[in-house]
């Protein structure tokens, strides 16, 4: 049995709970039924212990045993290969998985997250550099509605391929940015009903909220 914990923060602002990316885990986590514990690293206060395991003061990071993982896409593929419920047993289903979970990260992240940016920062303003976010946006999730109108899941049964592909379009959708792709918004409605998102997305809001009776 693994023996696994997931470090996040012991505390964020209001505007990302819900999208701290430790959400990702989580999710997997319940999907899986892997048990788990949580741990916290101040948010205020990134000092050694927290760049030994993230070089970048970010979270989240998962230590099983003697391994400490870092980057939500390197903890799903390694927590997918723990469980036949995040990736797929046979070859071509795990080749399938694997290139999706890049395709989330590299190709529809790379252009989501500056939009979502923007939006979270009020800074969409119609200047040049935010028309280019806003069309390099709208191209990704054209070719991401093509696809996802021809299947239920990326790679066959849902993996984690699709937990972080919701989670990409996740700030999408919260800025209205979905409306005029109903298959992408039809995929993230699945995914999010899914009972293991619902029960990550409510531990990681707890999680805060108990800060912040411990902050004040």
């Amino acid at each position: 049995m693994p023996d696994l914990t997931l470090t996040t923060f012991d505390w964020v602002p209001e505007m990302p709970r819900g999208l701290v990316r430790d959400l990702r885990v989580r999710w997997a986590l319940e999907e899986a039924s892997l048990p788990y514990r949580v741990a916290s690293t101040p948010f205020d206060d990134r000092g050694a212990a927290h760049l030994a395991h993230q070089p970048f003061g970010q979270v989240p990071w998962l230590t099983d045993g003697d391994l400490s993982i870092f980057e939500s896409g390197a903890i799903l593929l390694h927590l997918g290969a723990l469980s036949a419920k995040l990736m797929p047993s046979d070859p071509r289903g795990r080749s399938e998985a694997t290139k999706w979970v890049f395709a989330a990260l590299n190709s529809v992240e790379m252009a989501s997250l500056p939009w979502a940016l923007f939006k979270f920062t009020g800074k969409d303003d119609g200047s040049p550099a935010v028309k280019f976010v806003e069309d390099f946006l709208k191209l990704r999730l054209k070719r991401m509605e093509t696809v996802l109108a021809e299947r239920e899941w990326l790679a066959g049964p849902f993996s984690v391929a699709d937990i972080l592909m919701a989670d990409v379009l996740r700030p999408v959708d919260r800025f209205e940015g979905l409306t005029e792709h109903p298959a992408c918004r039809a995929y993230l409605a699945r995914a999010t009903a899914r009972p293991a998102f619902a029960k990550a997305h409510a531990d990681q809001m707890a999680h805060f909220a108990a800060a912040d009776a411990a902050r004040s």
